[in-house]
């Protein structure tokens, strides 16, 4: 039995919403990422790794090949001092 024509447009048109959705969203997290493709399953090194490089750059997935730190970097501590109870 045949299946009008008609009843296949609203399914043509979700299928595209989703299509132009999943691009959007994959060209924002490839542009939030410096123009690299989006990372996967970070440890605790590749995170204190990506903290470094924005500090050194100013950006997440930045790299330098600098030897030389630039100024103002000794004074940019990543390490949060905790309270102590006293």
């Amino acid at each position: 039995m045949p299946v009008p024509f008609e009843t296949l447009i609203p399914y043509g048109i979700i299928i595209a919403m989703f299509g132009v959705t999943g691009a959007g969203l994959n060209k924002i997290k490839n542009m939030a990422s410096g123009g690299k493709r989006h990372r996967w399953s970070l440890d605790q090194w590749d995170k204190q790794m990506m903290d470094r490089d924005r500090r050194l750059t100013g950006y997440l997935r930045g790299q330098t090949d600098n030897p030389i730190a630039p100024p103002g970097f000794e004074l940019n501590n990543p390490w949060r001092v905790e309270r102590r109870m006293s």
